[in-house]
């Protein structure tokens, strides 16, 4: 049997690494408040028990990487990044069943901050390599891992230091691993799910500053900086954006269509109506729905100090985010709304990205979890978010969101990440390692 090797006790230790990881509070306040030093050296120690020599790496105090190198048994292949990150957006205890920092395994689920973003994966990852040292296993490909800071902030401090300062930690990585898919989405009427993510929207937060003429809240004043702001939030609130569909999308729109018993849509056809399509997916539709379109939602406004001031100036901030080949379309489209009294500037800008699912290493993530789930479907999609991903794609690494989760009907996956009472079943993670297992020794 390929996953013999799994054993109770990388089954057994999967559990206890999430568990214990999340005890450890890893909380991003962005900003550079962090701390990640404490489960860093905690996931070096259990690489260094499976003798591998782990190399932690820090750009400020106590923001800490990890990377260790697991040799392949081919020399002249192409390496392979596993990647994940230590760190977790904050939590309110007052808002939570159970302590978020606990870690609690209760009724076969484990509780806590963490537990699907992302310390799920990375105890994977740390008891998939563990058991391959137990059984004297040895992959094809030298596989890299990269526990990485920050990500859920702007990642200065993890990947975008680790690509910048240290690339040569990743020589002959082509493809990476990590977050966001692999998970059972129910599609309703027993259709089972794993959506593979093959692609990510890029980032563009942007900041929008109008100017004006301060003065008296009580005088007629034409040029007043609020106002000019609010227009231009509201005409980018109110703005439908066009259909652009990605090879990614693409591919799982025909994929959908196909398992709802679905004639073959032409996605060319100039009367194509993609929402129309949407709506005959049922449940599915959420998984394609966000990335047909480039989508830009304001956030945060910022103005005056006094309600009879008119400011001179006001700010705002949108979370923009852009299909692969829509970065132009978004710019020109945030020139017209903003209209000539509002500037705008990217205040944080990553790119999007996309990975073939025609190629290989797609195929080998789709029979891993067949194989342990063989009456449920994978399927590509594209983030609507992104990830560590793109960072790495600097270095050439073509990334695909696959943490193997098996979950049961009414488990909302994807409201837990970030969210209240997150929390990942003792089975979904039996599950992951015997799957990341599989796909790991086939790519």
């Amino acid at each position: 049997m390929a996953d013999a090797h799994i054993d109770q006790q990388a089954l057994d230790e999967v559990v206890t690494y999430t568990s214990d990881l999340i005890r450890i509070d890893t909380t991003n306040n962005g900003g550079g408040d962090g701390v990640e030093r404490q489960a860093a050296e905690y996931v070096a120690e259990r690489l260094a028990e499976a003798g591998l020599e782990p190399t932690l790496l820090e750009k400020a105090p106590d923001r800490t990487n990890v990377v260790a190198r697991v040799e392949g048994t081919d020399p002249d292949a192409d390496a392979l990044l596993l990647h994940g990150h230590l760190d977790v957006v904050p939590a309110e205890p007052a808002d939570w069943r159970v302590h978020p920092f606990s870690g609690e395994i209760r009724d076969g689920v484990v509780w806590g901050r963490g537990a699907i973003d992302m310390k799920n994966a990375d105890a994977m990852a740390l008891a998939v390599v563990r058991a391959w040292a137990r059984a004297g296993v040895r992959p094809r490909r030298d596989i890299v891992l990269a526990f990485t800071a920050d990500e859920e902030d702007s990642a200065e401090y993890g990947s975008g230091f680790l690509t910048e300062r240290h690339p040569e930690l990743f020589e002959g990585c082509t493809e990476g691993i990590s977050e966001s898919g692999a998970f059972t989405f129910h599609a309703g009427g027993g259709l089972r799910l794993y959506p593979v993510a093959a692609g990510e929207r890029g980032t563009g937060w942007l900041q929008l500053t109008a100017t004006g003429k301060a003065g008296h809240g009580s005088k007629v004043n034409r040029a007043n900086a609020v106002s000019r702001l609010a227009a231009a939030v509201t005409r980018i609130g109110e703005h439908e954006w066009p259909v652009r569909l990605t090879p990614t999308v693409r591919a799982a729109l025909l994929e959908l269509a196909r398992l709802h018993g679905l004639d073959a849509p032409d996605l060319d056809a100039p009367d194509f109506d993609v929402d129309s399509l949407l709506a005959k997916l049922g449940p599915a539709a959420a998984l394609v729905e966000p990335t047909v379109r480039n989508s830009a939602n304001p956030t945060i406004l910022d103005a005056g100090y006094k309600v009879n001031v008119i400011p001179g100036s006001a700010t705002a901030y949108v979370d923009g985010r852009m299909l692969p080949g829509g970065e132009d379309e978004f710019r020109a489209t945030l020139d017209r709304l903003t209209g000539p009294d509002v500037d705008w500037e990217f205040h944080h800008q990553e790119v999007p990205l996309q990975a073939p699912v025609d190629q290989p290493a797609f195929a080998v993530l789709r029979e891993a979890l067949e194989h342990f789930d063989p009456t449920a479907h994978t399927v590509p999609y594209c983030m609507s978010g992104g990830t560590d991903a793109k960072q790495f794609s600097r270095l050439g690494v073509r990334g695909y969101g696959f943490t193997p989760l098996r979950l049961p009907e009414g488990f909302d996956y994807q409201a837990l990440f970030h969210g209240v009472d997150e929390r990942v079943p003792v089975d979904a993670l039996h599950f992951g390692v015997r799957v990341l297992d599989r796909a790991l020794l086939a790519l």
